[in-house]
């Protein structure tokens, strides 16, 4: 929760005025301690951005999963220099799943990665 500039500078203004502790300040007004010490060396409020950065082109590994469909999530991984929880996330964003082959017997079947083309998250494809 953000407190607004001119609530800080009153907290700090009491707390000088009446020689409060940083404790005292915080139980008076209902605030924990670190804000108060926070504002005390600096007032003023931060602009939160929140930059989501991703390590993986989704467009690349939807081109890794079509040259590469019986590929394990931890050879993506190493392929992309990434963790296999990384791959795993960036697969569940492009709806990609695995399906059995019905070719090979039950104990040779190999799972084969399948690009979802109609739920897809797709740039590269335009539909205008």
């Amino acid at each position: 929760m953000t407190y607004s500039l001119d609530f800080r500078q009153k907290v700090l203004s009491v707390r000088e005025r009446d020689n409060l502790t940083f404790q005292q300040v915080a139980d008076r007004f209902s605030v924990g301690i670190a804000s108060v010490v926070r504002w005390s060396k600096n007032p003023a409020i931060k602009a939160y951005v929140r930059v989501k950065t991703r390590k993986i082109d989704l467009n690349l590994l939807a081109l890794d999963v079509e040259i590469y469909p019986d590929a394990y999530q931890y050879e993506r991984a190493e392929r992309f220099g990434v963790c296999q929880k990384t791959i795993w996330q960036a697969l569940k964003k492009l709806n990609v799943t695995y399906k059995k082959s019905p070719d090979a017997s039950q104990s040779e079947r190999r799972q084969t990665a399948v690009l979802s083309t109609t739920d897809c998250w797709a740039p590269w494809q335009t539909n205008h």
